[in-house]
């Protein structure tokens, strides 16, 4: 499992016009990033989970725990793209969406257990993701 995350101060996930998600904005949080291979199990969403809520990159060295900021959750299989060869990128490291989708919701649901509020996109969806990155500040955590 691979989530991409970026310190945000404002974040919304749209799908057909619609707001799915969203960290409102001047409301410091999280944006999440989910990509899941062929390996990742509800363990490795929970590890990833634990990590991501207490890792310490908002203002002051305070973690999402420390401020009970908001995460939005937002799958991403293209993180497992392969671009080594060519020019068309390889999917087969991705997880199917059978695989991935109950994995992405193990996610953003330990986090829910750990006290975050989460919102999340919508799995499968052709989502538009709008954020302001604050810092900037990206990092990828693998599991």
């Amino acid at each position: 499992m691979r989530v991409l995350v970026q310190r945000v101060t404002a974040a919304r996930v749209t799908v057909d016009g619609e707001t799915v998600g969203r960290i409102n904005p001047a409301t410091q949080g999280l944006v999440a990033l989910v990509g899941v291979t062929h390996t990742d199990t509800e363990t490795t969403a929970k590890t990833l989970a634990d990590k991501l809520w207490r890792l310490r990159i908002l203002d002051e060295e305070r973690s999402a725990a420390d401020l009970d900021a908001p995460i939005l959750v937002v799958s991403q299989f293209t993180l497992y793209a392969d671009t080594r060869k060519g020019r068309r990128p390889s999917w087969s490291a991705a997880a199917p969406g059978p695989v991935a989708e109950p994995l992405v919701d193990a996610f953003a649901q330990a986090l829910r257990e750990l006290g975050a509020t989460v919102a999340t996109g919508r799995f499968g969806a052709h989502m538009h993701v709008e954020l302001v990155n604050d810092g900037p500040v990206t990092l990828m955590l693998e599991g």
